[in-house]
Formats: C-alpha cells, structure tokens, sequence
C-alpha cells in the first residue's frame, strides 16, 4: 500500500469491521459481502490475503483455515468485481508456488502442471476461486509468489533471529530448492503486472535464480557473519514442524519466466543481494 502511494496511486484498503476512513472499505469474506459503493471507480484490486502456512502445526482444523481463508476471500472479492459498473480492469490475485508441489532438481514453469499435496490443492482451489472474475471479461493474474525474503513476516522473519545467534544451518540434506524473492522486487512485479495489459493467468513472482537451502545457509552467514554450523536432521524438522515440515524440506526450483519474457528487471537477483536489501 505504502509502494502504490508513492507512486502516485489512490488506494483503498479492504478492512473486516465498519469503515472508519475515507481510504477503507469494509468487507466480511467469510459471510461473503463487500460494501460495493465503497469499491465504486476502482480500477484495480490486488489481493493477497490468506492465514500464513507456517503460523501453526497442520491440525486438521488450521488445514481448513489455510483453504477457507484464501477461498472464501478470492471468491468474494472476484463476484463483487462483476457487479461494479464500470467493472474494475484487473485482478492480481495471490497465488503461490506450492501449485508445483515437489519438482526436486527439476526446473518449472507457469506452463507445468500442479503437483500433489495439501498446498498445492489448496493452489487449485485458490486459483479458480478467481474464476467469476475472468469469466465477467476482467483480466485476471494470479501471482504465484515464492518465499518473500523480509525482515518482518514469513519465513525469514523467523530464520533472522536464529542466524544471528549463531543457531543457522542447513535443513536436511540442504539440497532442496527455495524458491524466494526480495520483497522490494515482490512490490515492484506486483504494480508491474498491475500495469502489464498482455499479461493474464499465472505468473511466477521469485527471483530468476533459485537457491538450495545450504546456497541459502552460507549467505545468511556471510551477510550476518555467523557461523552456520548446526545443520538441522530431517528427524528433527518432522518431530518440531509435523507435517509442514513436507514443505521445508521439499524442493521447488521455479523459473519465472513470464516475468522474464515481458522484460522485467529485478534489483535482487541473487540471494545475498536479497538479504542485504532486507536488513538495510
């Protein structure tokens, strides 16, 4: 939101309780409502919005969150753009990388497949709940992100603090691919596809070159200046994360090649760079 203004963007912020500003609109995704007045004139609608993955242990109950709260939200917010008049131009709908489940050393594209596994249904379901949107004739991208490397928030708002007690290491055999981006490079894809009129369907939003988890490991250290000697067993990962730990040591190397075909440039396309721009 910060990123649009400065660019010189009116934004409008989607709040779940009664509008108390003139930039707020209120909505209830689970009950499925939005206050269409307040939506009237706009043009675009980003949206990201989804319970974090790694927030909790896979329970059967945070499974059903982690699906609801992408769904339900996507779907509300896709059928309310229909019945705007004039309806907004585009949808930047969240999507993630989990929709490749597992590629091992194998690189993918937005042209491959899903994969298996609970994240990657989750990606299906996410992706079509999109679909009332499309079909009303609105452009619509799903941003298919991979891990955000930021100071505060996801992943790496959690291996911080450990790296630099000196407590990184590789996870499992660190051959696994991760598959990230800077979050200024993230904003940035976001207000590129925003303004991209060709582009439509999956987008890959990670850097072009992905890291193993060890790539990963050494540039924490080197960035920070810690040692990275305590790798942590798989044993030990399955036992602490349950069954989100599939994800930690699963590995997905993905290209983004829309991205790269339509030209776009990014400031961090090399972990340490990444890291670096995070901490500064």
């Amino acid at each position: 939101m910060i990123h649009l203004r400065a660019q010189g963007h009116q934004v409008l912020r989607l709040v779940r309780r009664p509008a108390a500003a003139p930039d707020e609109v209120s909505w209830d995704p689970a009950a499925g409502t939005v206050d269409l007045a307040g939506l009237a004139g706009t043009e675009v609608v980003i949206h990201l919005a989804g319970a974090g993955v790694g927030d909790h242990r896979w329970t059967d109950e945070y499974k059903r969150e982690i699906l609801e709260s992408r769904v339900d939200g996507t779907s509300t917010i896709a059928r309310a753009m229909t019945q705007l008049d004039p309806k907004p131009r585009v949808l930047i709908a969240g999507s993630a990388i989990g929709w490749y489940g597992d590629t091992g050393d194998k690189a993918v594209t937005e042209t491959d497949p899903p994969g298996t596994g609970f994240l990657a249904d989750v990606v299906r379901a996410w992706e079509a709940a999109a679909n009332p949107a499309a079909q009303a004739g609105i452009r619509v991208v799903h941003a298919r992100t991979g891990l955000v490397v930021a100071k505060a928030g996801g992943a790496w708002a959690k291996l911080f603090p450990l790296f630099r007690l000196g407590l990184g290491g590789k996870m499992g055999s660190g051959r696994q691919y991760w598959s990230w981006i800077s979050l200024r490079d993230e904003l940035s894809a976001l207000e590129f596809l925003m303004n991209s009129e060709n582009i439509s369907g999956p987008v890959n939003l990670t850097a072009p070159h992905a890291a193993t988890n060890a790539e990963v490991t050494a540039a924490m250290g080197r960035v920070l200046g810690r040692p990275t000697l305590l790798p942590v067993p798989s044993f030990a990962l399955k036992i602490a994360l349950g069954e989100f730990s599939s994800e930690v040591l699963g590995s997905i190397r993905v290209v983004p090649a829309v991205l790269e075909s339509e030209g776009f440039t990014w400031q961090d396309p090399h972990i340490e760079s990444a890291i670096r721009a995070a901490l500064a």
